[in-house]
């Protein structure tokens, strides 16, 4: 009886298994120095990351065996545990490339942040499960939005801007569930108002939504009513308070090299030896794969170490350098295939709970997919995220994982309501 309702989706483990396998191959090929190498050198990068993988394929075999039900009864509790991390981190965490992130516990060091997303994506799942919740209540939206914020909060707090702003990612789930795409529209607005403050003279920039409003009223609408009047003058309102933020936030708020690396993107600055020397390098590094690649192990600026990072949050640019165009576009169909099966998943589930959390399981997955991919192209400003699986790192392999696999488990009961 327990075979005939529990059915794991065992081509999705195929994908995670190829790309963390894909992944450790790479890591091994930016770190290889030439000559003879032991795969079991533990001082190594690519031998440390077999221990995790080792780690990693135990958890997912230890999920797949635990009970469902669990993951929705513990949420809130993980969800707790996860924020009093957190908090320790803030006291006892040594200084990390500018941020205070990591735990040092001995032999390994632990990275909570990577786990807050999971543990963000239970209890979420978990509230927009319960049997009160309505998005036309401002309780509901206020809730959720709580749920989100605490944890990203106190990852930005530890100067890990990168890992909170995947926390963003939460929307697209609770579009899903009915949130208003409006707030959708809104954040697009303010990202591109953010942009343009840094390009444009701010009072151009604010004569000319004064221009669109107008345009808005008088040839669009073509009703001039003081209803219409007074919503435009508000939306006026709050974005030229917006675009007079943006230098209080571009300068307080963001670090140095935030700035440096937003302004190198935008082409304000060209610093090829400073902020831009990273994308830089790594597009040659890209470009000169070409179609086929250098072969593998045979990239001379994987070799040569040019690209920081490589064998972490840069490492799809030995990708591109050793198995060229079609190595990566494998790379990335195999993300993309992974997400297509995981929103099929989804929205297959009985339960609202599974539901949601498949979504949150997709969505964190593509924006870590889009940020990594994209800042390695120089498409959007380095802020430091793993490729899901594919980059070392003992703390989000792992993390990955059952975030992962806690879905799986979810999904081989599927008719089930939790």
């Amino acid at each position: 009886m327990y075979q005939e309702r529990v059915k794991i989706d065992w081509l999705t483990v195929g994908l995670w298994a190829f790309i963390m396998l894909f992944g450790w191959m790479n890591i091994y090929a930016a770190t290889y120095g030439g000559g003879e190498t032991s795969l079991f050198d533990f001082s190594t990068y690519h031998c440390k990351q077999m221990v995790w993988m080792s780690a990693a394929i135990l958890m997912a075999a230890l999920i797949l065996f635990s009970e469902p039900r669990f993951f929705s009864n513990a949420a809130y509790p993980i969800y707790g545990l996860v924020l009093v991390l957190l908090v320790v981190t803030l006291f006892i965490a040594t200084v990390t490339k500018g941020g205070k992130s990591w735990i040092d516990l001995g032999p390994f060091k632990l990275q909570p942040s990577e786990f807050a997303k999971f543990a963000t994506a239970l209890a979420l799942s978990k509230y927009m499960s319960a049997i009160d919740v309505e998005w036309k209540n401002l309780r509901t939206k206020l809730v959720a939005a709580v749920i989100v914020l605490v944890p990203m909060g106190l990852v930005f707090l530890q100067h890990d801007t990168g890992s909170a702003l995947v926390f963003l990612g939460f929307v697209l789930p609770l579009f899903r569930e009915g949130l208003s795409g409006f707030i959708l529209v809104v954040g697009l607005v303010a990202v591109a108002l953010f942009v343009l403050a840094l390009l444009v003279n701010k009072y151009i920039l604010i004569g000319a939504l004064v221009l669109i409003a107008l345009f808005y009223l008088f040839v669009w609408l073509n009703k001039r009513t003081a209803k219409n009047y007074w919503r435009t003058a508000g939306v006026l309102l709050c974005c030229a308070v917006f675009i007079f933020s943006v230098d209080f936030v571009f300068t307080k708020v963001l670090e140095s090299h935030q700035r440096e690396r937003i302004e190198v993107l935008l082409g304000k600055t060209e610093d090829l030896r400073g902020s831009g020397y990273n994308v830089h390098q790594s597009k040659i590094a890209i470009g000169s794969g070409g179609f086929f690649g250098k072969g593998y192990l045979k990239g001379t600026i994987t070799k040569a170490d040019f690209v920081p990072e490589q064998h972490t949050d840069f490492i799809f640019c030995t990708v591109g350098e050793e198995w060229g165009w079609l190595g990566s576009s494998l790379l990335v169909a195999a993300f993309v295939w992974l997400l297509v099966r995981l929103v099929n998943m989804a929205e297959r589930q009985r339960s609202t709970f599974s539901r949601f959390y498949g979504y949150s399981v997709a969505s964190i997955l593509f924006v870590h997919l889009f940020v990594n991919v994209g800042m390695v192209l120089g498409l959007v400003p380095v802020i430091g995220i793993p490729l899901p699986f594919f980059s070392y790192g003992g703390s989000s392999l792992l993390a990955f994982t059952i975030l992962l696999f806690v879905f799986i488990r979810l999904d081989a009961t599927k008719n089930q309501l939790y």
